[in-house]
């Protein structure tokens, strides 16, 4: 079973892993959108995220990269 919108943790450090030198306060909302969506684990509905999750995201994200 592939990664949903919920599993914030997961797919952040799927992002560091496949973007190790991004800032992942430089990238815009749509563009994280965009790479959540291509994440070869990624299988859940485009429609159901929404800014507090891709926020979510993008804070594990900082995290994971620290």
């Amino acid at each position: 079973m592939g990664l949903k919108w919920t599993d914030v943790n997961d797919i952040a450090i799927e992002l560091y892993e496949a973007h190790p030198d991004v800032d992942p306060l430089s990238i815009r909302f749509t563009d994280l959108h965009r790479w959540v969506m291509e994440l070869a684990d990624f299988d859940d509905d485009a429609h159901r995220s929404g800014e507090k999750i891709l926020e979510a995201i993008q804070a594990a994200w900082m995290d994971e990269a620290e």
